[in-house]
């Protein structure tokens, strides 16, 4: 059987919530994908390869060592279906977060009808990127927000 998932995201930045749906993610399955989705329509406020040595400087620091960082900029559920990934791995914060994920989980079956969607409570529901990128911008202590290798590269690209 493939233990394997993919948990894609922008992860502009990668938060502590997305930090808590890993180490939820790396204890069920064998290996889990983490993968910054870049869009060329979409301006990121953080580079996604100074992002992906934050996020893969965390996973050391946490002692996760199942999980691999990529930077990727295509259809997400294609990829999955190229590399045999059956499972994508998403956070809900809220029902609002559950509505938008099952609108692109039905697109992604249109790619890809053998993926299958785990879904993971947030554990700290006030936390999102836009959040952080916010009070960032306004130079507020996100330190509780984000791990400090994330909080490191944050503050070095104002």
């Amino acid at each position: 059987m493939n233990k394997t998932a993919i948990y894609p995201g922008s992860f502009d930045p990668f938060t502590n919530g997305h930090l808590d749906i890993v180490k939820k993610a790396s204890v069920l399955f064998e290996k889990v994908f983490i993968v910054i989705g870049t869009n060329p329509q979409k301006k990121r406020s953080f580079a996604a390869d100074g992002m992906k040595t934050a996020i893969e400087k965390t996973l050391v620091a946490c002692g996760i060592n199942n999980c691999e960082v990529f930077v990727y900029d295509g259809l997400i559920a294609k990829s999955a279906k190229e590399n045999n990934i059956k499972y994508m791995i998403r956070g809900l914060r809220n029902n609002l977060d559950y509505n938008y994920e099952e609108n692109i989980a039905e697109v992604n079956k249109l790619i890809n009808p053998d993926m299958e969607y785990i879904y993971f409570r947030a554990d700290n529901i006030a936390v999102s990127s836009s959040m952080v990128r916010e009070l960032n911008f306004y130079a507020q202590d996100v330190s509780e927000y984000v791990s400090k290798p994330v909080l490191d590269y944050i503050t070095s690209v104002k």
